[in-house]
């Protein structure tokens, strides 16, 4: 057997974090957690995880310069970082690409598309 999934969810607003960390972990995934930017490149660096799920509205370092610095290290360069935004217009998408993210979801989340996303990034199902 696999080990699970592990990701990393890094949102700042403490209800979205609770709530969908409980439903990753009740899908068997390992859930590391990161309320800004700074602590969402410590825990990449550290923790390694499959697949990045990052907020891009954070406070002391945004999202979008968070994910352009996980894309600048050669130890995280790799995983693919999924923007979750309350911003759906076009150019928060278009932004969020260019800073590095390998796809874009708007909040609220719709789940089971989020698993979608999150398994083909990974090849790994969910």
């Amino acid at each position: 057997m696999s080990e699970p999934l592990k990701v990393l969810l890094v949102e700042d607003h403490e209800l979205n974090r609770d709530m969908l960390s409980r439903r990753l972990r009740k899908r068997g995934l390992t859930v590391v957690l990161a309320a800004d930017g700074e602590q969402a490149i410590a825990a990449a660096d550290e923790e390694r995880p499959d697949v990045i799920l990052m907020d891009m509205s954070l406070p002391r370092l945004d999202g979008w310069e968070a994910t352009r610095r996980l894309r600048q290290s050669a130890a995280t360069a790799a995983i693919p970082v999924i923007a979750l935004t309350a911003h759906a217009l076009g150019e928060e998408q278009a932004r969020a690409m260019a800073a590095g993210c390998a796809a874009f979801e708007t909040k609220p989340v719709d789940f089971a598309r989020l698993l979608e996303v999150m398994a083909r990034l990974t090849g790994r199902t969910l």
